[in-house]
C-alpha cells in the first residue's frame, strides 16, 4: 500500500549543477542533500523539501517541463516572490484556484515551478 510521497524529480540539462544550486538552493532556500556515491556520477542534485525531497536529474536530450511541475508550499511567500523578481525570474500570479494564493515561475532551465502561499490558502 502507498503511504505517501518520498520525492519528486525535475529534469535538468547535464553540467548545470551550479545554476541549479543558485536557483533551488540560494533563491528558494532548499538544502542540498548529498547523493549516494553510486548515483553521484549521473549528475544532478538532490534537495530537502520539508519531509520530502526534490531531485534534479539529468535528462538527455533535455526538454523543460512546461506543464508538469512540483508545487512548493512557501512560508514567506511575498518575500520569496520579491527575491525571485529581483533575481530576474518572471513570476506569474494565478488566481484560478479558489482559496489558494499561488504563482508560477520557471527554473533556469524552463521547468515550471508552482509556489503556494503556505500562510494564506489551502
Amino acid at each position: 500500500m502507498i503511504t505517501g510521497l518520498d520525492h519528486v524529480q525535475v529534469a535538468m540539462p547535464r553540467g548545470e549543477e551550479t545554476r541549479a544550486r543558485a536557483f533551488y538552493g540560494a533563491l528558494l532556500g532548499l538544502s542540498e542533500i548529498p547523493k549516494p556515491a553510486s548515483m553521484a556520477g549521473r549528475g544532478g542534485l538532490w534537495f530537502g523539501c520539508g519531509d520530502l525531497q526534490l531531485h534534479l536529474g539529468v535528462e538527455e536530450p533535455f526538454a523543460p517541463a512546461r506543464k508538469a511541475h512540483p508545487a512548493l508550499r512557501i512560508r514567506d511567500y511575498r518575500a520569496l516572490l520579491g527575491k525571485l523578481a529581483r533575481a530576474g525570474h518572471a513570476v506569474a500570479h494565478d488566481a484560478s484556484l479558489a482559496g489558494v494564493v499561488r504563482a508560477f515561475v520557471a527554473d533556469p532551465f524552463g521547468n515550471r515551478i508552482e509556489l503556494i502561499d503556505g500562510e494564506h490558502g489551502a
